[in-house]
């Protein structure tokens, strides 16, 4: 992380100043260069080519699920997890300067955070209309100056873009949180901490192999907290698996445990050991983009 008169690090994120991971971003590299991107591929290709230190992405919300396009580029590339996010998703509806939730006809956020606010939506006969992110929403309300207009985005977006707070906490959810992932070229913890790892895995095609293979993580005493499968867009009807556990790789049992995977798995794929599930409740840095 930037510390003292060292250059600032390149943090890629997806989105524009204010999206929820520019929030995330600035978090956990304040003082950084927020560097955004217009996908989450090009996020991720800006460290693989070296153009950005770090790509801080979304992998799961806790409403909405996990985020694909994500796993399929931890499947598909080079990168590390060098960290896992969670940072609390806390919607609000923000209008132009001097406008009143009374005012508002129309609605304006990326399709989860109209889905996250739908109740809310509904209750007031909002209409709908669907942005690629919450700040670009945001920025588009400002740029409108429309006082039937308004977007659902954070409070930082509303602080960004001068827009007033017309309504707070307007999500169905109370536990909305979405985890991101920190990836790096290079492997290792942000914080030297092996609490947690992932791993992707393509189990050998006969009988028991998966069985045998997910049973291998739990007899070497490794609570396993996420697993989804995903198909290989390479090979019809096959799939590979991506797992979340808890526990040091870098001890007998993790070893022992890779042992047993291999003799299970066609692949082994280490994604990275680190400090998972860091609650990102402090206040951010200065939030300025690139």
């Amino acid at each position: 992380m930037t510390e003292g008169n060292k250059t600032p690090e390149k943090i890629a994120y997806c989105g524009v100043p204010g999206a929820y991971a520019y929030i995330a971003a600035a978090k956990i590299f304040p003082g950084g260069l927020y560097c955004p991107h217009p996908s989450f591929k090009s996020a991720y290709e800006a460290v693989a080519k070296g153009e950005c230190d770090y790509a801080v992405l979304p992998i799961e919300n806790s409403f909405a699920g996990d985020v694909v396009q994500v796993t399929d580029l931890l499947y598909g590339g080079d990168l590390s997890i060098s960290g896992i996010y969670e940072l609390p998703i806390v919607h609000n509806l923000l209008g132009i300067p001097g406008s009143r939730r009374e005012q508002i006809k129309t609605v304006y956020s990326h399709p989860q955070a109209l889905d996250q606010c739908g109740e809310y939506i509904d209750t007031h006969g909002f209409e709908r209309k669907m942005a690629t992110n919450t700040a670009v929403a945001a920025r588009e309300v400002a740029t409108q100056k429309d006082p039937s207009f308004a977007a659902i985005a954070s409070v930082k977006t509303a602080e960004l873009y001068g827009l007033d707070i017309l309504d707070r906490g307007i999500n169905e959810s109370d536990t909305n949180t979405t985890r991101f992932v920190v990836l790096s070229a290079k492997e290792g913890s942000l914080t030297n901490r092996r609490e947690a790892f992932s791993l992707i895995l393509i189990v050998k095609n006969e009988a028991g192999a998966f069985a045998r293979a997910i049973t291998a993580i739990g007899d070497e005493g490794f609570n396993m907290r996420v697993i989804r499968s995903r198909p290989m867009k390479t090979l019809a009807w096959s799939y590979y698996f991506y797992v979340e556990a808890e526990g040091s790789l870098d001890s007998p049992n993790g070893r022992e445990m890779l042992t047993k995977l291999k003799g299970n798995c066609e692949q082994v794929k280490i994604l990275g050991n680190y400090a998972a599930d860091i609650i990102l409740n402090e206040p951010a840095g200065t939030l300025t983009g690139t």
